[in-house]
């Protein structure tokens, strides 16, 4: 969708149990969007309050950046790796998870 070659990233297709619980979720999108579904233990932090907010990120474990279909994801991901983070991005973002049949937490 969004693919950009110099952003890491990995389809849900790809997304080993695994790799999932090795990383750290990271949630961008707005809170409507998140109040609507989101993977289970998930970080929230909307893309715009990212830069003021990275410190609550933790720097201990590769990032999985999410949002809606990649996009903003991959500013994230790219924002993240700018500050020396460890960042992929999950291409496809949320309408891939659900079309997947992957888990969704509305708590």
């Amino acid at each position: 969708m969004f693919s950009n070659p110099q952003i890491p990233a990995v389809v849900v297709g790809e997304l080993s149990d695994e790799l999932l619980a090795e990383v750290h979720v990271l949630d961008v999108r707005e809170p409507d969007e998140w109040a609507s579904g989101h993977i289970e233990g998930a970080q929230h932090i909307p893309l715009g309050e990212l830069q003021a907010r990275v410190s609550e990120v933790p720097d201990d474990r590769k990032v999985l950046c999410v949002c809606a279909v990649g996009g903003r994801s991959g500013m994230a991901t790219q924002f993240l790796a700018s500050e020396g983070r460890e960042a992929i991005n999950l291409d496809g973002g949320m309408y891939a998870w659900q079309a997947q049949g992957r888990p969704v937490s509305t708590d």
